[in-house]
């Protein structure tokens, strides 16, 4: 059975639903920008928000377009809440071994966590943070640097296929929450549930997690 020592989540869609708020300030971004709702949507979700702009308009500063959406985003939580069991899953887990990947800026992720009433871990690793966003691995990797632990022996918390391959390609052991794909598109993962509501259990049954589970 393979041993966890440390699990990280993703933010949007795991933590926090955030999709309805996300898609809010996006799709008012595509309407100025000429670009279909569609075309959006298959872009946007779990890829950090200056990727989503260099795929979409590289004709434009994305760095500049990026910061402003993300602002945007921070400034309107109106209809955000916990992911159902978000809250239950992260209490059942010690703060020590836990870490947020996140491709959300620091604002953002702050707004977000505040705005459902989650308080921010010790460890989290910030779309800033890095020089690769998802399906690169090196937030992961980063995360399980900080936490201390070997990424092998982590487990990846994610609802979108850029995450998982993040996770997998980070090495570590991957779960998937079908909140915002289905389930057949996260079939990658090693494990798929509904909800974070059946986190703690899958952790008992699937894992050696002694060492991340609360006593």
């Amino acid at each position: 059975m393979r041993r966890i020592a440390a699990v990280l989540f993703d933010l949007d869609g795991v933590l926090v639903e955030s999709k309805e708020a996300t898609e809010r300030v996006w799709l008012q971004w595509a309407s100025r920008n000429g670009i279909e709702a569609d075309a959006l949507r298959l872009a946007m979700h779990g890829v950090r928000s200056v990727e989503v702009v260099r795929a979409l308009r590289p004709d434009l500063d994305a760095a500049a377009e990026a910061d402003a959406i993300e602002r945007g985003q921070a400034e309107d939580v109106r209809g955000l809440v916990a992911i159902r069991g978000a809250a239950e899953a992260l209490r059942a887990l010690r703060e020590d071994r836990v870490a947020v990947v996140t491709s959300a800026t620091r604002p953002l992720a702050a707004a977000r966590l505040a705005a459902v009433g989650i308080e921010l871990p010790r460890v989290v690793v910030y779309a800033d943070d890095v020089a690769r966003g998802k399906p690169d691995p090196e937030g992961y990797l980063i995360a399980a640097r900080r936490v201390g632990v070997d990424p092998a022996e982590a487990l990846v918390v994610e609802d979108a296929p850029p995450g998982i391959e993040a996770g997998r390609a980070a090495g570590a052991a991957t779960v998937a929450v079908a909140t915002t794909h289905a389930r057949a598109e996260l079939a990658a993962a090693d494990v798929v549930i509904e909800t974070l509501e059946e986190l703690p259990s899958v952790l008992a049954r699937d894992f050696d997690a002694a060492d991340v589970r609360n006593a």
